[in-house]
């Protein structure tokens, strides 16, 4: 059976320039922070960050984009991190801006296998433009193609070594949609226990969606 838990360097080592990364969160509770701090140490640059926001300047993957390492965000809100905006609007970074539950649903599709989803959230505004209508039973939809990555980096409360992950509370949030989405998946565990002593009914995500652990510093 394959380790999954390894190193910090090790598990970033898969993580490089240009990539596409979904990132557990919301305004930082449930992002893997040990991790994000990892990738400001190593550099990497010119990553599309998909998130559900960009936090804040001092916390969650909001340091990344401070640190000039985003090229792109994909996100939902924007407005608690005030360099996010700068960057946007000197043109520095693009921002995709992206209504909540269509975020998630394109995450869900791409974890799903499906071609995309079709909703009339964003009919008749900008989050319209460049995207294919479809007309439904005489309703239109904006057709939301899936957003997956390649590698996800997010946060277990508990975690056992098996990859099965338990997340505690608000910080579910994206983690285990953001899980299901991406060719690599490491996992940050705040604690790790041993594999199989975790109770079947209470896991948020499976091992079978785990690639990596690493712990917590």
């Amino acid at each position: 059976m394959k380790q999954k838990l390894v190193s910090m360097e090790e598990a970033i080592s898969h993580i490089k320039d240009g990539m596409t990364i979904h990132v557990g969160g919301f305004l930082a509770c449930g992002t893997p922070e040990s991790i994000v701090t990892a990738l400001i140490e190593k550099g990497v640059k010119d990553l599309t960050i998909v998130c559900n926001d960009t936090a804040f300047v001092d916390r969650g993957v909001g340091r990344l984009v401070v640190n000039n390492q985003v090229k792109k965000v994909i996100a939902s809100h924007i407005g608690t991190n005030p360099e996010t905006g700068k960057k946007m609007h000197d043109g520095t970074m693009e921002v995709e801006l992206v209504p909540q539950g269509t975020l998630a649903e394109r995450v869900r599709a791409a974890g799903c296998g499906l071609g995309g989803v079709l909703t009339p959230t964003g009919l008749g505004t900008v989050v319209q433009e460049g995207k294919e209508i479809i007309e439904v039973d005489g309703r239109k939809f904006l057709l939301e193609k899936p957003i997956k990555a390649d590698v996800a980096i997010i946060f277990g409360t508990t975690v056992d070594e098996l990859g099965n992950v338990i997340c505690a509370k608000t910080t579910k949030n994206f983690n285990p949609l953001m899980a299901t989405a991406a060719d690599v998946v490491i996992v940050e565990a705040a604690e790790l226990v041993p594999g199989g002593s975790l109770d079947p009914d209470h896991l948020d995500i499976s091992r079978i969606f785990v690639d990596y652990i690493v712990k917590s510093n």
